[in-house]
């Protein structure tokens, strides 16, 4: 399944020209990388896949719409799957496009 490209320009908007990000086509979506970190992922189901601070999962896991994303039956912990109706509004969308971002600016550059 491909993602929506409607929801990655969403995405492109609220980075904009941040120097050090690139794309990538994994996990069935396109993935948003900052120095070659991941920060969010455009999922090819739906919504979105955000990296968050592992101090702030617990927390933000309470907010509606948000899951723990899991891969082969497994919870990663510090990713969260967003669902779309979380981040109709646009300050919505840049509150979760932000978090994978901040989070991703404190990794080391790969």
């Amino acid at each position: 399944m491909a993602y929506e490209e409607d929801l990655a320009n969403r995405v492109r908007e609220v980075i904009g020209g941040e120097r050090g990000l690139s794309e990538k086509r994994m996990f069935g979506g396109l993935a948003m990388l900052l120095h070659g970190n991941m920060a969010v992922v455009v999922r090819g189901r739906g919504g979105l896949m955000v990296r968050v601070e592992p101090e702030e999962y617990d927390e933000l896991l309470e907010e509606p719409g948000a899951e723990e994303m899991h891969m082969r039956g497994k919870a990663m912990r510090g990713w969260i799957t967003v669902a779309p109706s979380a981040f109709d509004k646009d300050a919505d969308l840049r509150r979760w496009v932000d978090r994978g971002m901040a989070y991703a600016r404190t990794l080391p550059r790969k």
